[in-house]
């Protein structure tokens, strides 16, 4: 059984999931989504989810597993990761994960060893809810995201409320997963690394700017009036703060004309795979491919053909 686990990380429009689906048909691995949009259902032309043919050549794990009103967390993720994980080596191929969502990744491969460290700015703004509303406003939202941890704190315990509500924040999983499972540790299984970045920032800007006219060309603001008709559905929840369906949601709403809406789109996605890049960058590991070459496919099969951690098994 081959012990690797391959990460095929990238910005936004940088081509990965293309990617992983031709080389799923030359080697034997199976795809993990690392996707913090595509596990939502009906959320389709938004996050370029692959299509049902693409699905059937190459099925993805982690895509449409939860529904739009729901929030999905890292906690959760690693949870339903490693599952899936057990049950592709149990079959005797690889699993690549394939996305851009940071987080994910981290979560996965580290684990929840520790709490993270206090951020200065979410302690800010907490403090001036604290300071204006008082305590039991901060418990009251404790309570919306973090039920348990709300139940076991006194609603004017605000140092410890403010910090459920930090690692909430940061982690989007309640401290209470956290209480509940333990200490989580790093993956056991060697991890491949491999960051698919074009070569030119200019040219990752130009697949964004294209990647949402596709969206819209493709039928994306009827994807999300759909939404909008809900009655369970509103512009607050995490689904509909994604890039793109907020400015969207925002444009029917009459907030936005339709060119502001398409601009102020494009910059968010461009600001967004300008975000996937600071984080890649500030990872440890990893072997660089240009995401521009032709070849690309063919170049990436040959450098896991060759990985000690990925042949030696085989």
């Amino acid at each position: 059984m081959i012990d690797a686990v391959i990460f095929l990380m990238g910005p936004t429009a940088s081509g990965k999931t293309s990617l992983a689906v031709e080389l799923v048909k030359h080697l034997p691995l199976e795809i993990i989504s690392v996707d913090s949009a595509m596990v939502y259902r009906g959320l389709d032309i938004g996050t370029a989810k692959p299509t049902r043919e693409v699905l059937e050549a190459a099925p993805h794990r982690l895509i449409d597993i939860c529904d739009p009103t729901e929030s999905y967390s890292a906690g959760r993720f690693r949870r339903d990761a490693m599952a899936a994980i057990e049950e592709i080596r149990e079959n005797n191929r690889v699993p690549i994960l394939v996305g851009g969502t940071g987080l994910y990744f981290r979560s996965l491969e580290q684990g929840f060893s520790d709490l993270p460290a206090t951020d200065p700015a979410v302690r800010t703004r907490l403090t001036e809810i604290l300071r204006e509303r008082g305590s039991p406003a901060l418990h009251a939202e404790l309570n919306r995201v973090d039920p348990v941890s709300a139940g076991r704190l006194h609603p004017n315990d605000s140092q410890r409320i403010q910090r459920a509500l930090e690692v909430y924040e940061m982690t989007k999983t309640p401290l209470s997963v956290f209480v509940a499972e333990g200490r989580l540790g790093p993956l056991t299984h060697k991890v491949i690394k491999l960051a698919l970045v074009p070569p030119d920032r200019h040219i990752l800007r130009e697949q964004a700017r294209q990647r949402f006219i596709w969206m819209l060309e493709n039928g994306l603001v009827d994807e999300v009036r759909g939404f909008c008709k809900r009655e369970d559905m509103h512009e607050g929840l995490t689904s509909m703060r994604l890039v793109g369906y907020r400015q969207v949601w925002s444009y029917l709403a009459g907030r936005f004309s339709y060119s502001e809406m398409r601009e102020r789109a494009v910059i968010a996605t461009r600001q967004l795979a300008k975000r996937q890049l600071t984080w890649l960058r500030a990872e440890e590991n990893i072997t660089w491919f240009d995401s521009s070459k032709p070849e690309i496919a063919q170049e990436l099969a040959d450098f896991l053909h060759n990985s000690p951690a990925f042949s030696s098994s085989m």
